[in-house]
């Protein structure tokens, strides 16, 4: 059967958080409604996930399927603020974000694309160069970017303010309708101040730098498993009886997305269960696998869906016509086959414990 998720406590952060998104309309989810839900699920404790590999990490991972389930470009940025929170803990412990701030890992690096930084008479960074893929540009308060020095070693990882003067959000980068609400632009920098978190590379060869990669696996399964719930509420319908031609092939097509849908859950189950027993080791096999499991179980639950239930939820659904257009966009945050290469060298080398029953 489709996973549920199980109930939190009543009046803990998930249960606020599920009752916020349970009560935010449609409408909370169009430009400008969104921004404020985001800035919601960011006050208080419900942003303060879990760290991974805390032994909780499967609870933070729920939270971010919740938050998916509801409206994929919302967790792009909510994962992105919940990121750089366990970024700070990891790297920089003794300041952490203030209250009330909003962040984003801008961490994504394009050839034409990558920011320099140099040091001043204090020892902070200022940055200079254009970033792509900025989501949330708009509206965040803060963001962590990755950024070059002239010395050839690994980026250093920089935490800055926006709303300062060498810092200019443009409109440019971004032209697809999927995923539109996250507002993936790209942003100028000219002198901006800036604090370095760690040390040339850290951000790279840190363990949670695979926990992240993980956990986007989860905001991947929360997509599917919306449109999962979808063809679920169609079989389940009045107007569907048992032996009706479309209530057979929507069984069917049930049938297929339960087995891809509760494999995935089962391999995140594993490798939460494996962070948190080992989470200082190295996560990079744990994490290709299970993003690569999500991939391919999304794919698979958008072809059963549409399948199943034809053009009309895509044309009269505004909801699941964004979702459907969401899905794939995000998707490609996949490395695909570059994934499954380097997972395959892997196992090529390390035997197959991962197999084992």
């Amino acid at each position: 059967m489709l996973n549920p998720t199980p109930q939190p406590a009543k009046g803990s952060a998930a249960a606020q958080r599920q009752a916020l998104l349970h009560h935010a309309s449609a409408a909370a989810t169009e430009p400008g409604g969104l921004a404020d839900l985001f800035r919601q699920l960011c006050s208080g404790s419900l942003a303060d996930l879990p760290q991974p590999g805390s032994g909780q990490t499967l609870a933070r991972w729920r939270a971010l399927s919740d938050v998916a389930a509801h409206d994929l470009s919302l967790v792009k940025l909510f994962e992105g603020h919940t990121d750089a929170l366990a970024i700070h803990r990891e790297l920089c412990p003794a300041d952490l974000p203030a209250p009330g701030t909003t962040w984003g890992v801008w961490a994504a690096e394009s050839p034409e694309a990558r920011l320099r930084v140099s040091w001043d008479a204090a020892n902070s960074a200022v940055i200079h160069g254009r970033k792509s893929w900025c989501s949330g540009a708009k509206i965040l308060s803060h963001a962590l970017v990755t950024a070059w020095d002239g010395d050839g070693g690994g980026p250093w990882l920089v935490a800055l303010k926006l709303d300062q003067p060498g810092v200019r959000v443009t409109g440019q980068g971004w032209q697809a309708v999927g995923m539109a609400g996250s507002d993936s632009v790209d942003v100028e920098f000219n002198g901006a101040a800036g604090q370095a978190l760690g040390s040339a590379g850290s951000y790279l060869v840190r363990p949670g730098f695979w926990h992240g990669g993980a956990g986007i696996a989860a905001c991947w399964y929360g997509g599917a498993l919306a449109l999962a719930q979808t063809l679920r509420r169609a079989l389940a319908g009045p107007e569907n009886s048992p032996k009706t031609p479309p209530s057979v092939i929507r069984a069917i097509a049930l049938g297929r997305v339960d087995v891809a849908l509760a494999s995935t859950a089962a391999l995140l189950r594993q490798a939460a269960c494996w962070i948190d027993q080992h989470p200082q080791d190295d996560a990079r096999p744990v994490a290709l696998r299970v993003r690569l499991s999500a991939e391919q179980c999304a794919g698979a639950v958008m072809q059963q869906v549409g399948q199943a239930l034809g053009a009309g939820p895509f044309c009269r659904d505004a909801v699941f016509a964004r979702r459907a257009a969401d899905l794939p966009v995000f998707l490609r945050q996949s490395g695909a086959d570059r994934d499954f290469q380097a997972l395959g060298e892997h196992g090529a080398t390390k035997g197959d414990e991962a197999w084992s029953l």
